[in-house]
Order: C-alpha cells, then sequence, then structure tokens
C-alpha cells in the first residue's frame, strides 16, 4: 500500500565567528630623578664655663697674708689706735682739767695707762666657715641651624600606551534550506488522476 507522504530534509544555519583579542601595550619609563639635598648650615659659639676660686679670706685667717695686704692692715690699725689714742689724751685732759669736782684722777689714769687691754678669747676655726669664696658661670653654647630645602629637578615621564583594538568577523558559511519532497501523492481531478 502506497500512503501519501511529504518529506521535509531542513538544513539548519551556521554561523562562523571569528574573533581577534584587543591587544594593550602600556610601557612605562621611569622618571628622570635628579634630586639634591645640600646639607644644613650649622654654626655653634661656645663661651666656656668659668669657675673662680677666691681663698684670699682662707689664708688670712691663717695670717699668711700678702704684704700688701698686711701694709693696707697695719696703717688702718695705726690710724684707728692714733684716733683712739687722741680722743683717750682729749678725755684725759679734760678730767685734769676738772680736778676741782674731786676723785682722783692722776691716779686712775695712771692705772688706765698702764695695764695691758683685756682680749677676750673664744673657739674659732682656722680657716673661717665659707672663707673660699667660689663662683661658677656655666657655659653658654649658641646653635644657629640654617636648613636648606631640597633641589628636586625630577622629570615625571609619561606612560606610553599602544593598543589595537579587537575584530569580531561574522560569517554564515551555511545557509539554512528546506527541501519537500512528495511521495505517492496523487492529484485526482475531474476524470484524470496526476502523479505529484
Amino acid at each position: 500500500m502506497n500512503l501519501p507522504q511529504i518529506r521535509l530534509e531542513s538544513t539548519f544555519a551556521k554561523i562562523a565567528i571569528v574573533t581577534t583579542p584587543p591587544v594593550q601595550e602600556i610601557e612605562q619609563p621611569p622618571a628622570d630623578l635628579d634630586l639634591q639635598q645640600p646639607p644644613a648650615e650649622m654654626k655653634i659659639e661656645t663661651t666656656p664655663a668659668k669657675l673662680t676660686i677666691d681663698q684670699t679670706k682662707a689664708w688670712e685667717d691663717m695670717d699668711l697674708k700678702h704684704i700688701f695686704r698686711r701694709i693696707e692692715e697695719f696703717a688702718q690699725q695705726g690710724y684707728e689706735d692714733w684716733l683712739e689714742g687722741m680722743a683717750r689724751l682729749s678725755r684725759q685732759g679734760d678730767e685734769l682739767m676738772r680736778i676741782e669736782d674731786g676723785g682722783n684722777p692722776l691716779a686712775e689714769q695712771a692705772k688706765e695707762n698702764s695695764e695691758d687691754p683685756m682680749y677676750e678669747l673664744n673657739v674659732g676655726w682656722v680657716p673661717s666657715h665659707f672663707s673660699v669664696k667660689t663662683n661658677y658661670e656655666p657655659a653658654k653654647v649658641h646653635i644657629d641651624v640654617k636648613v636648606n630645602k631640597p633641589i628636586n629637578n625630577t622629570k615625571i615621564n609619561k606612560p606610553m600606551i599602544h593598543y589595537t583594538p579587537g575584530k569580531v568577523t561574522i560569517d554564515l558559511p551555511q545557509r539554512n534550506s528546506l527541501k519537500i519532497d512528495f511521495v505517492n501523492l496523487k492529484f485526482v481531478g475531474i476524470n484524470f488522476e496526476i502523479s505529484i
């Protein structure tokens, strides 16, 4: 039995895609470095320390005096003794001038002029405390610093960029198709029959 058949044969389309990737090249030249640092300028002024020790009083306490000091003391002591003697003679003269007021001024004056003076004796330290004088002036340091800024003549180099864009190529190597075939198909018309 021959059944009529319709045969369909289809072919799909084929798409070909060819891709060329993009290429990017970046080259970074190093910077031209020109950097200078001038040294700082520093000035230091120092005033040295000064220590003075005066032990004149200590030597005088031990009776080890300079000859000029002895002469000065003897002159001063002689002047004071002379003034004291003048005052005593004036006082005694006044007492004798008023002998009529009573008393015995001659005997009192003879006793006063013949007796040695009474000296006081006390414990002392030789040399005496704080007889050595010290004076200290500390050192002075003056520092003057001048800072010099760095000299920067660095040249920056820009990067070199090379870019090749990518490509996409689309092709249709095979088109789609549809084949239709008829088997055992007959057209029956009026008074005739045709095979298709």
